[in-house]
């Protein structure tokens, strides 16, 4: 008698737990930027109608219409990201392009069970790590200056890159 009920304490005391099979938040980081002014590169300086595409691929594309920070994706699969950064987009006189190439590599980290894996990045460190150019019809740089922040991206948390305009 003593081993039964010995035996549905266990049961009742396992029957209790559950697996901790919820995904938390924790997911391939996108690269934060952040822009600032210029002039007074202490100020944060919201841009406007910023349609951010990446080169050779027609979609996804994004579009911010007045944001100071924004956060996209990097390729898991490859080691160099170019983004074609239009400021002005809606205004076709007046929209200006610039390219933001990314050069990286990825590291594959277990997160859980439930996860599975995440991405993470490091931003190459010499100056082939973030790479400004102009449009192919060069209508002048509208990014006057990309500080990368931190080469470690790991979370959404930070920013990683800085642009001033």
């Amino acid at each position: 008698m003593k081993k039964i009920i010995l035996l549905v304490l266990i049961a009742i005391s396992f029957s209790s737990c559950e697996k901790d099979d919820v995904c938390s938040d924790d997911t391939t980081p996108k690269l934060v930027i952040e822009f600032f002014d210029i002039t007074n590169p202490s100020i944060p300086k919201n841009i406007f109608n910023l349609k951010v595409q990446e080169v050779g691929q027609a979609i996804p594309y994004f579009t911010f219409p007045s944001e100071n920070t924004i956060s996209i994706p990097l390729r898991i699969t490859a080691t160099t990201t170019k983004y074609s950064f239009i400021l002005n987009s809606a205004d076709t006189t007046n929209a200006n392009q610039d390219f933001l190439e990314l050069n990286y590599t990825t590291q594959n980290v277990f997160v859980s069970r439930a996860c599975g894996y995440k991405t993470i990045f490091e931003l190459n460190n010499d100056t082939t790590g973030v790479i400004k150019t102009d449009a192919e019809t060069a209508d002048g740089l509208w990014m006057q200056n990309v500080v990368k922040v931190t080469n470690s991206i790991t979370s959404e948390n930070e920013t990683h890159l800085k642009i001033y305009f």
